[in-house]
């Protein structure tokens, strides 16, 4: 992209970041952002993420250190805000239907799981141990004084809002930039467990609303797939953008063969909400889990217990190749997805903004 045409706003913040082009991959926390992947994007201009939410503090650190014997560029490392789940026991109903399906693929029944191993602050010692150069966040605010020792060593740190209220608490804490999720994204909403209901403001809507709001850079989120979706969103206000669902059918991207056929094969209305697999409403592929789950919406426990019910069936779908009681995350354009390599990816990002800029902006 032509730097000519850049707002300030937009070059501040990737001479902050440190990179060439206004394009974050999302942090796809399960699987999808291996090293390679996030390598990949550095190295090609972008800013790469590792999707930590679910790793240990080992894990961690091996994939840290990866990433860095593959690209001298910066990248960033995202983590999941503890929550705690309102249940105290799981319902019946819900219980009975995960047992059907255990029984189905083979599988143990669910059982309710016992105390973490680890902690938020155990895995976040291993980022600000590791001169990680961006920390991203999801579901929350991190306590004051972690975020001060964030600060302290220099990281830039990125915070998700999916409305504004959420936005201006994460400008209040110290946050470098936020991400501006709006409803047409895939994976989990990244709401705050004390923001009322769940937020599903679309991103041509919030985007601007935040940016009138905030001091800080905005990044917008959700549906953007091409040159098309990167320029509106810049026109909207956002300094960058961050895209998820366009990088999972890339080469680098550990996406198992049913999710990655069902990414090529999706339509425009493809892609529903739900609760099914996690307690927290997430935008995925329809498939029979989400339907016949979906008449016990109400009665699903909260995020992360339904999360560890529902995890021996999500594993054991990925090793059968079961793509039924997989967890299909995918965004609202889903069906512009591009099977090639992240490098193939960015420089076709790079070339369709700069023509959809000069179509606009040249007489």
């Amino acid at each position: 992209m032509q730097s000519k045409f850049w707002p300030d706003q937009i070059i501040r913040l990737i001479e902050q970041l440190g990179i060439s082009h206004p394009i974050i991959q999302a942090p796809m926390a399960g699987g999808p952002s291996t090293p390679e992947l996030v390598a990949a994007v550095s190295n090609a201009g972008g800013l790469g993420s590792i999707g930590a939410g679910y790793l240990s503090p080992e894990q961690i650190e091996a994939g840290i250190r990866k990433v860095k014997e593959l690209t001298k560029r910066p990248f960033s490392v995202n983590l999941f805000i503890p929550e705690i789940s309102n249940t105290v026991e799981p319902d019946d109903k819900v219980l009975k239907k995960l047992e059907e399906f255990s029984i189905e693929l083979g599988v143990g029944p669910p059982e309710v799981p016992g105390p973490p191993k680890y902690t938020f602050e155990d895995q976040l010692a291993v980022i600000l141990d590791n001169d990680v150069p961006v920390f991203s966040f999801t579901f929350g605010v991190p306590e004051e004084r972690l975020m001060k020792k964030l600060l302290e060593r220099g990281i830039a740190v990125i915070g998700t809002a999916t409305c504004v209220e959420e936005g201006v608490l994460l400008q209040e804490a110290g946050c470098t930039a936020i991400v501006a999720q709006g409803s047409e994204a895939g994976g989990h909403r990244g709401t705050f467990q004390a923001t009322a209901g769940t937020p599903m403001i679309g991103g041509l809507a919030l985007v601007p609303q935040l940016v009138d709001e905030v001091r800080i850079p905005v990044i917008a989120s959700g549906g953007i797939m091409d040159g098309r979706g990167i320029v509106a969103s810049l026109s909207l206000g956002a300094s960058a953008v961050q895209m998820g669902t366009a990088f999972l059918s890339c080469v680098e991207a550990a996406v198992p063969g049913p999710w990655l056929d069902s990414l090529l094969s999706s339509k425009d209305t493809s892609t529903v909400l739900t609760n099914a697999f996690s307690g927290k409403y997430a935008r995925g592929i329809k498939n029979r889990f989400i339907e016949e789950m979906s008449s016990l919406e109400n009665e699903i426990p909260h995020y992360p217990l339904q999360n560890s019910l529902s995890r021996p069936l999500r594993n054991a779908a990925k090793e059968k190749g079961d793509r039924d009681f997989m967890s299909l995350w995918a965004g609202q354009g889903v069906a512009m997805s591009r099977k090639c390599t992240a490098k193939e990816l960015i420089d076709m990002l790079v070339s369709e903004s700069c023509d959809v800029l000069e179509r606009l902006l040249v007489p």
